[in-house]
């Protein structure tokens, strides 16, 4: 790319002015990292991280004052840098500078430093290439590592040594693969050999910085490429063993299952070509967790995996504590399809009934959708019989959901008994013969055997509340 053509991304009056208030003040500053990257990837970005030879708050306090009300100035002194925030902008301001590092902390020490110093640290050829805007040099571009190069080649590389690099700040690693997903890029091989030397470094890494990672890699266009490289590279078994323990097949007789790790990756594209519901492809990848604990040989049946949807129902909660996920409705939805990914199959093979139609619907409730979707995205089977026979089960489930729903919507199903009523009219304590009497009303209703009403269910239960 020329340079003309790189003045062409820069016509934003926000870079002139930039680049003239560093003029004034007889300091170098460049635009820097993802705005540059993305000029040569044809990609729009709204964040704008400039590096100055000199104080970049100081730069960024003359350069609020010029934009006047237009420019919100935010300081972080601890970090040296500052934000300003310009109309539909984030302006980022850091004065150049050279890090180092000790061995048990990602925390540089910090010093002043030149530019070709602030490129030598960046974690990737692809990020470290800078654009003057001073105006005798605006436009000009700064890539003393090949970044055009590698960007053209499709190249995840580091700018110096990779043990260096990986060693110095691990996260690193987990951004070299996040990047090789989102931009669907090889990473280059000494670089990948230097992630597998330094995997175990990652201990040093918080569950917050990883998660923010793997969040990226999720909501990829294809997640799978990120975690056969996690696995490839040994950073799996480190931050998510229980995804790991899927890896394996195992053979009895001749008799073997399907590799769970594969098929868990294959349902999780499944979904994303689908959805980009990022909690809906987080259950892809949790659906199945349960399989290497609830894993049995059977003379008769051979390998059986016994409720390992509701085992992988209860695990979820535990993943996302110790992964340090958001313990909220998001890992409560993510819990209920694991439980519930199965069910769809079920009510389709066993001639999709009404009742269990309807249970279906109260259950799932208003995720039903979603549901469906991580359902048939489960159909990885290279049998074309077992696979027809599915889709056809679902096409039915289908059709009989909507005229369910168009006569009764039990997405939004409540029982009409509740338990404060049971107890208070009854007069009977807390306990389990409360849960039982209000499954029992349940029952009845998403049967059939009496309609939703209150008035019905309450005579029903008093009938029955004996048996």
């Amino acid at each position: 790319m020329t340079l003309m053509n790189l003045k062409e991304h820069l016509k934003h009056p926000v870079f002139r002015c930039i680049g003239e208030t560093a003029d004034e003040m007889g300091q170098e500053v460049y635009v820097v990292g993802g705005f540059v990257r993305d000029i040569f990837l044809g990609r729009h970005s709204a964040d704008l991280d400039f590096v100055t030879v000199g104080s970049g708050i100081d730069l960024a306090g003359a350069v609020s004052a010029r934009l006047g009300k237009k420019g919100k100035l935010t300081v972080y002194a601890t970090y040296g840098t500052a934000q300003i925030k310009h109309k539909n902008l984030e302006l980022e301001f850091v004065g150049a500078r050279r890090e180092s590092y000790t061995r048990n902390s990602r925390n540089p020490i910090v010093e002043d430093g030149t530019l070709d110093d602030d490129q030598k640290r960046r974690d990737f050829t692809i990020n470290a290439m800078a654009i003057c805007l001073n105006s005798n040099r605006f436009g000009e571009l700064v890539d003393p590592f090949g970044g055009v190069d590698d960007l053209m080649a499709k190249i995840i590389r580091t700018p110096l040594d990779p043990d260096v690099t990986f060693s110095d700040d691990p996260l690193r690693m987990m951004r070299a693969i996040r990047f090789a997903t989102q931009l669907e890029f090889e990473i280059f091989p000494s670089t990948f050999d230097g992630i597998k030397r330094n995997a175990e470094r990652i201990s040093i890494i918080t569950k917050e910085r990883i998660n923010d990672e793997l969040s990226k890699i999720m909501r990829s266009r294809k997640p799978s490429i990120g975690f056969l490289l996690l696995d490839e590279c040994g950073l799996l078994e480190r931050i998510m063993p229980e995804v790991y323990a899927l890896k394996g097949v195992e053979s009895v007789g001749g008799r073997a299952h399907k590799d769970n790790f594969l098929h868990t990756l294959q349902v999780v594209d499944n979904v994303a070509e689908r959805s980009d519901n990022e909690w809906l492809r987080w259950a892809a990848l949790l659906h199945d967790i349960a399989k290497p604990v609830t894993k049995k040989w059977d003379n008769a049946l051979g390998w059986t995996f016994h409720n390992h949807n509701y085992i992988g129902e209860r695990m979820v909660p535990k993943i996302f504590q110790s992964m340090k996920m958001p313990m909220n409705d998001k890992m409560k939805y993510v819990q209920k399809l694991v439980g519930l990914h199965m069910r769809p199959q079920q009510v389709g093979e066993e001639g999709v009934s009404d009742s269990g139609v309807r249970r279906l619907l109260t259950d799932a409730g208003e995720d039903v959708e979603d549901l469906m979707i991580l359902a048939e995205s489960d159909l990885t089977s290279r049998n074309p019989i077992k696979v027809k026979s599915a889709l056809d089960g679902f096409t039915a489930l289908r059709e009989r959901m909507k005229e369910i729903i168009a006569a009764d919507d039990y997405r939004k199903w409540k029982n009409p008994i509740n338990g404060h009523e049971i107890m208070e009219r009854l007069g009977l304590p807390p306990s389990q013969e409360i849960s039982r009497l209000k499954q029992m009303v349940k029952d009845a209703i998403l049967d059939g055997v009496i309609p939703n009403d209150h008035d019905a269910a309450w005579e029903y239960l008093v009938s029955n509340m004996g048996n």
